[in-house]
């Protein structure tokens, strides 16, 4: 994002469905679902939506939605690849259609049965389609799922910089004391000790324990985009979108990316940290609270260190419990994150951003002035900074 895109567009609406294991409906009808929470958040009607931006995997296809819903006519629409690694940059895309004026509301969703539909580890779901180019030098020996693809960057940071899983379980730890006091979260009233997570059982050994690893979540979430001006006269305080950027990075693949010469960061995510802090003009230390990508705890790490709120290697002293809390200097994913509160790719992390700006989170951080929010990691990923409109 350049930085003439700085403040031009905001995020005005925001909307939901519960988050569950079993939603009893269709994607579909859960896209509906958050897509007119997020209108009616917003203060608009359908009628007012001239632009849709999803994921290239989402399941419910732009015209059903705007059919189902009552939306007229749309003058842009359009996907973003790479699962979670999309959801800030969808996003992105719908704040140039409207600094370039090419839409003047365009809604942002994502919605899925993730749990109770679509399951990790069947290997009919990644075998169904034809295997992959990419993935069938790893599937025949058991690289099935995110949890291996990710356990294998993770063990050879580990090694380079001393880092032990007990490092890690300090995110887990932060995460569900703050879906503890989320009502939304899955996890809430469910808070967990250091030793809580040191006991559950290993994914995969030494890496990830099974508290390590985000849920499976059925729901859906939506985001309401229009121009900084509009935004101002609608229902809520507008977050102002600071700036928005999406990365890749030279000899990436699908999170596989072994055949780099370092596998220790996230080049992808070094990308997008260069562009938001050059379009925003701020620095690490200028962010009150972030939404770090949790689906797995290592990557946490890996981000601060790519983001430049520590040096390479010092993320395991950084991440405490203390630290990223609330009340700490870094209080990181306030709704419970991936881990505690749902894993709808991210989305809900752009959500609870929006819910500091407004300071109507139930875990609020005083006096926010810029919210960080990041996307997939071990994809082609994104990125966001929201503000407070002044």
């Amino acid at each position: 994002m350049t930085a003439w895109l700085t403040g031009r567009a905001a995020i005005a609406g925001i909307g939901q469905t519960e988050f569950s294991k079993a939603s009893g409906r269709t994607e579909l009808q859960l896209a509906c679902e958050a897509v007119k929470a997020a209108l009616d958040d917003a203060g608009l009607a359908p009628a007012d939506v001239d632009g849709l931006v999803t994921f290239t995997m989402d399941s419910s296809e732009e015209m059903e939605v705007a059919r189902n819903l009552g939306i007229e006519e749309l003058t842009m629409f359009g996907r973003v690849p790479y699962g979670g690694g999309a959801s800030a940059g969808t996003v992105l895309h719908a704040a140039m259609a409207v600094a370039t004026g090419v839409a003047d509301v365009v809604v942002c969703y994502r919605a899925f049965n993730e749990r109770s539909g679509f399951r990790f580890g069947d290997t009919g779901n990644v075998l169904g389609g034809g295997l992959p180019l990419w993935l069938s030098w790893y599937a025949p020996y058991g690289l099935l799922t995110p949890a291996s693809w990710v356990a294998l960057h993770a063990r050879r940071y580990m090694h380079a910089y001393g880092v032990t899983n007990e490092h890690f379980g300090a995110i887990a730890v932060v995460d569900r004391r703050h879906a503890a006091t989320n009502p939304d979260a899955w996890f809430y009233e469910r808070p967990i000790t250091l030793e809580d997570h040191q006991a559950s059982r290993w994914v995969v050994e030494p890496v990830l324990r099974l508290l390590d690893c985000c849920q499976e979540s059925d729901g859906g979430v939506a985001l309401v985009i229009t121009s900084s001006e509009r935004a101002r006269d609608l229902r809520h305080p507008a977050a102002v979108i600071t700036a928005a950027a999406q990365g890749a990075a030279r000899d990436g693949e699908m999170m596989t990316s072994y055949y780099r010469d370092d596998l220790t960061g996230l080049p992808e995510m070094g990308v997008v940290a260069r562009a938001l802090w050059e379009a925003s003009g701020l620095r690490p230390r200028d962010i009150t609270t972030a939404f770090l990508y949790d689906h797995f705890t290592p990557f946490v790490l890996m981000q601060l260190e790519e983001l430049g709120f520590c040096e390479r290697g010092e993320a395991k002293d950084f991440a405490t419990v203390d630290n990223l809390t609330l009340g700490g200097d870094l209080p990181i994913n306030t709704n419970g994150g991936l881990l505690g509160e749902a894993y709808i790719h991210g989305m809900n992390g752009i959500t609870e951003a929006v819910r500091q700006v407004r300071g109507t989170a139930c875990n609020q951080v005083p006096d926010v002035e810029h919210v960080l929010v990041t996307a997939g990691t071990g994809v082609p990923t994104s990125g966001l900074i929201l503000s407070p409109a002044h």
